[in-house]
């Protein structure tokens, strides 16, 4: 039969190429393996960067935005958010939500919740309602 021919012709030849790249592999000094894989960085899936054209001018650069942890914080600088957030509460007989504390003193997303929980632990703050609808109020 022909094919049972050619089938063992083509497991032959690929049985000898993949051998003999084993051996180059083999062969070749790790500096010689990591500067052919360094060559070009590559992208991962999906829509490459586009360039700036004639046409269409770049985009100014934008401000990194701040992200990761925040530093940590002192109890001395909690307190004194809590206190910012105490006095503002103080004036608001119905109570504010947590995001509403954090637009009007201009906090940090990431600091509200802590000095929250510390305000409830303390009792200067009290607490009615569930998940976005609590609200606070000086306690």
């Amino acid at each position: 039969m022909p094919s049972n021919s050619l089938r063992s012709t083509l497991d032959s030849l690929a049985t000898s190429f993949a051998g003999a790249v084993l051996d180059a592999i083999k062969g070749a000094s790790l500096q010689e393996l990591l500067a052919e894989s360094a060559g070009a960085p590559r992208r991962g899936p999906g829509r490459p960067k586009a360039t700036a054209t004639a046409a269409a001018p770049a985009k100014p650069a934008r401000r990194a935005k701040a992200s990761g942890r925040l530093a940590r914080r002192s109890p001395e600088e909690i307190t004194k958010t809590l206190d910012q957030i105490h006095g503002l509460l103080k004036g608001k007989k119905s109570g504010m939500r947590s995001e509403e504390i954090r637009k009007a003193l201009k906090l940090d997303v990431r600091e509200v919740p802590r000095v929250l929980k510390e305000g409830l632990a303390k009792k200067k703050l009290k607490s009615r309602g569930q998940k976005r609808a609590t609200t606070y109020t000086a306690g």
